[in-house]
């Protein structure tokens, strides 16, 4: 038996396709219906029945304006979390809710950079992040993660290069797509570059409820040396799977950076709604076991995954990732790697993210052949899915 394979029955472990094909779903809509959705960042899991039965009642009380001024009540429940991530001393007027994180990233460009600079990443990325840079005007000062023994990590003396001449880092914490978890060592050392080059950050830590790590989560703006040139932004809608429930905060220690990170897009920005505000409250207030038990499934299909790759498909080349449910997949080796994601499509009837998707242009074509792949749905579509990528790949290899 495969490693993460157990005799014991989880609720999760059997979905019903039909249900999750609704016509709501992208997800599971785009794609004919033949085929496994493994694409975009959502969970193929019921939603907890705490937030459900918040959001029932909250429609029972009716549908107005929420507190658009500012959610008092979610910022207090929300101050606590962030206090144990490391920031701590924040007050009201450091968080201010959004319609969604992407839209902060644009945000943090547009206020903190002029056309034409060169705004600083890790590559591969989140593709919001040097759309971002790009839609603006900026130019992507990209640079790649090197491929270690043990994982993917900083190159250092690349990502001091590149900061020259910029004035802000886009850090993706955890790191979306190949799942790293900076380490504390990693983070300070980030910290002193960005405080020799004088470097504004915007930390995306959407991920950090989906960690595997057992260890207790530190944001990049622990550190008081950089919380006044910081901005962090989080919300639910990956560790809750609402993500039709478009909400995020942004935070800064520094009340007047986020005031010009907010203000710089102005009525253009739109604002949370009044379910968003009320599922981060129930998620807060009693998410915690749903979300206990959804980890330790998906740590299951992590492993489970990496079993099944090093048994099947050894070619292939991967680090088991520290967070996310996202796993970044080198399938270089493949005769058709430079189509990879349309051979998938076609011959095993499995929908990936294809890997140049997260680089920005004149770079896509180093990620060639690499697909990043949603293992957040029940054991039994993972492994229908795996099987038939072993069956089209290894037929053609």
């Amino acid at each position: 038996m495969l490693a993460g394979m157990t005799d014991t029955l989880n609720p999760r472990d059997t979905l019903d396709v039909s249900a999750l094909r609704h016509p709501d779903s992208l997800k599971w809509t785009l794609y004919p219906e033949d085929v496994i959705p493994m694409w975009v960042a959502d969970m193929d899991f019921p939603v907890a029945p705490p937030i459900m039965r918040a959001l029932h009642e909250r429609l029972d009380a009716g549908l107005g304006y929420a507190q658009l001024r500012g959610d008092t009540r979610l910022k207090d429940a929300l101050l606590p979390k962030l206090a144990a991530q490391g920031l701590d001393g924040l007050t009201h007027e450091n968080v201010t809710f959004l319609p969604g994180v992407v839209p902060g990233i644009y945000a943090a460009v547009h206020a903190l950079t002029t056309p034409g600079e060169p705004v600083v990443t890790m590559t591969p990325i989140y593709h919001p992040f040097h759309m971002a840079i790009t839609d603006l005007g900026r130019r992507v000062a990209g640079v790649p993660l090197r491929d270690g023994e043990n994982g993917f990590e900083i190159n250092w003396a690349a990502m001091d290069a590149a900061s020259r001449g910029s004035r802000l880092l886009l850090l993706c914490h955890p790191h979306n797509p190949t799942g790293r978890v900076w380490t504390a060592e990693e983070l300070q050392k980030l910290r002193d570059l960005v405080l020799a080059r004088d470097l504004f950050v915007m930390s995306d830590e959407l991920h950090a409820d989906l960690r595997f790590t057992g260890q207790p989560f530190e944001s990049f703006a622990a550190d008081p040396r950089v919380q006044s040139r910081t901005i962090t932004l989080t919300g639910p809608c990956k560790a809750f799977n609402t993500a039709g429930l478009g909400i995020g905060a942004m935070i800064s220690h520094n009340a007047q950076l986020l005031t010009r990170v907010r203000g710089a897009a102005g009525g253009l920005m739109g604002h949370e709604s009044a379910l968003s505000l009320t599922m981060w409250r129930a998620a807060l207030a009693e998410g915690g076991p749903w979300l206990a038990d959804t980890v330790e499934y998906l740590r299951g299909n992590r492993d489970f995954m990496a079993a099944f790759l090093r048994e099947r498909l050894p070619w292939v080349r991967f680090h088991v990732p520290e967070a996310t449910y996202l796993a970044w997949l080198d399938l270089r080796e493949h005769p058709r790697a430079g189509d990879i994601q349309t051979f998938l499509l076609e011959e095993a009837r499995v929908a990936i993210h294809d890997g140049p998707v997260f680089a920005h242009e004149g770079h896509k074509p180093q990620y060639q052949g690499f697909i990043r792949l949603n293992f957040a749905t029940s054991r039994e579509l993972l492994t229908a899915a795996l099987t038939r990528m072993e069956r089209a790949l290894n037929a053609t290899k």
